[in-house]
């Protein structure tokens, strides 16, 4: 074998599907500008596909698929597309623009899928999955085959359907564990199966999609990969449908840092893994867990004695990688109200920022208002304040004013001023306690009936004076969205949370709005 074909052997490909796959997990839906923030960042990091989106899903979708597609720089752009023509041809035109474009087109081959979902035969779905593949081949030489439901699927069929694929022109052939049923040895028996028994196996790049169901997600990424995959598809802090994905910090970290047990090699720039998690999280306003793998608060935290003890004679004593390694910095305390734009502007960039000048210039004016009301400014007060400012920049509603009066005597009241559609407008409302009251004064300024889901505050950092994070979950008819804000006083980051959130939902009702008027 030779050095290059031993290299091509090592490689695996990283197939990050944030933007699509990530996207279906309820309450995470992001803004167009968002979309362009987080494809910016993977191609950026060195991700190898970008799966931008499900064109024909929307026209939402559709455009941002095209437009991460003409600014992708180093990535390809790939477009999701059931096995119809419809979807293959919209998915097509979508990823036209690409430097490197490609279709990734699946069908259910489970009996299940097969009985309840589609409705067809085993012939029938053979016979789609060679029409799929053929015409997606009609607009890209790289497209992807995956076989939904993979892991319930009889294996003599599985070899049946992948044959075919590929026989039709697949040149990566994916193998969902799309409810996350598997375990890692049976995912490892699988991939062996099709490898020795389906003809055409080794021309092409075998690919897992594993969802974390049974929280065995990256354990079967990497059994797959042990397997002979050498395509892995994840997405940025494990997002996605129910469980979510495998997570592309885990695989990734897991393959550097036990090379010994998976000698193969990633493109991805480690060192900005920490930043991507952090984006995620803010325009999808969905919170990473402290004890997450990798890019949790808590990954690189020592409060046990013994634990502390050790890590100050040798890191290595508890660490089994460095937090420079995934882009997590140390604390520092150095900022704080006299501090300057240029050393403002060197902080960012040392977090990982690049701000346009319109967003560093929100941002200098915020972090100086924080710093006249907080006595030390943490390196996480200012991701914090930096992240808000992406997340809401685009919101149809925003918090001017908010008085509240609390207290053992109740009942508590709210005095707030929203804008709205450029309009100030100020309601007095009371309530059950502080937070119910300021919540019932943003219902009255605009009158709803969604449900508030889920309500939580946490402390940014530590100190009375900590900032308070807080994420607000609302239902409406089925649909959830989630709003996240954060300040030094809670009762202000939670009118903020409730009113971004507020804000996702008037764009869920318009878009619902347009697409009946369509109808």
């Amino acid at each position: 074998m030779t050095t290059a074909n031993a290299n091509q052997q090592d490689h695996v490909v990283i197939f990050d599907t944030t933007l699509r796959d990530g996207e279906q997990c309820p309450g995470a839906t992001m803004t167009f500008e968002e979309k362009l923030q987080v494809a910016e960042i993977l191609d950026d990091m060195g991700v190898d596909v970008i799966e931008a989106g499900f064109p024909i899903a929307s026209d939402g979708d559709f455009e941002s698929v095209a437009e991460i597609a003409k600014l992708a720089k180093n990535s390809v752009i790939c477009g999701l597309a059931r096995a119809n023509p419809a979807d293959i041809d919209r998915a097509g035109e979508a990823i036209k623009a690409a430097k490197r474009g490609r279709i990734h087109t699946f069908i259910g081959t489970s009996p299940l899928h097969r009985q309840f979902q589609l409705g067809l035969n085993q012939d029938q779905v053979h016979e789609r999955v060679i029409a799929s593949v053929t015409r997606a081949r009609g607009f890209t030489d790289d497209v992807e085959w995956s076989a939904m439901d993979a892991t319930r699927t009889e294996h003599d069929y599985l070899c049946r359907v992948v044959e075919a694929a590929i026989r039709a022109g697949a040149t990566t052939i994916n193998i969902p564990d799309t409810v996350g049923y598997a375990t890692p040895e049976e995912y490892y028996d699988l991939i062996l199966m099709l490898k020795t028994r389906v003809p055409g196996m080794d021309k092409v790049i075998i690919s897992t999609h594993c969802h974390d169901d049974l929280g065995l997600a990256v354990a079967n990424s990497l059994a797959g990969l042990r397997a002979g995959a050498r395509q892995i598809e994840c997405t940025i802090n494990g997002l996605g449908e129910r469980a979510g994905n495998a997570a592309l910090e885990e695989v990734v970290m897991a393959i550097r840092t036990r090379h010994d047990l998976l000698p193969y090699r990633t493109g991805i720039k480690t060192e900005m893994l920490a930043r991507a998690s952090k984006l995620v999280s803010a325009v999808t306003n969905f919170p990473v867990q402290y004890n997450k793998a990798i890019v949790g608060r808590n990954a690189f935290a020592h409060e046990s004695g013994i634990h502390q003890d050790g890590v100050l004679k040798n890191t290595s004593t508890y660490e089994i990688m460095t937090p420079e390694s995934v882009g997590v910095g140390k604390s520092s305390l150095v900022m704080g109200k006299h501090s300057g734009r240029a050393a403002f502007r060197s902080k960012l960039k040392e977090l990982g920022y690049d701000l346009g000048e319109n967003a560093f210039e929100d941002a200098f004016n915020s972090f100086k208002a924080l710093a006249d009301r907080k006595k030390h400014v943490y390196d996480e007060d200012i991701e914090a304040l930096v992240d808000e400012g992406v997340a809401h920049r685009n919101d149809e509603f925003k918090l001017e004013a908010l008085t509240v009066i609390a207290g053992t005597m109740g009942p508590q009241t709210a005095t707030l001023t929203l804008n709205i559609s450029g309009q100030a407008k100020t309601v007095q409302s009371t309530g059950n306690g502080p937070v119910d009251a300021t919540f019932n004064a943003i219902k009255q300024l605009v009158p709803h009936e969604a449900r508030l889901d889920l309500y939580q505050v946490h402390a940014v950092t530590e100190g009375t004076d900590a900032q308070a994070e807080v994420s607000v979950r609302l239902e409406e008819g089925g649909r959830m969205v989630t709003g996240r804000s954060a300040d030094p006083d809670t009762l202000v980051a939670s009118a903020r949370a409730y009113v971004a959130a507020l804000s996702k939902l008037m764009v869920k009702r318009q878009k619902l709005a347009q697409a009946q008027q369509a109808v």
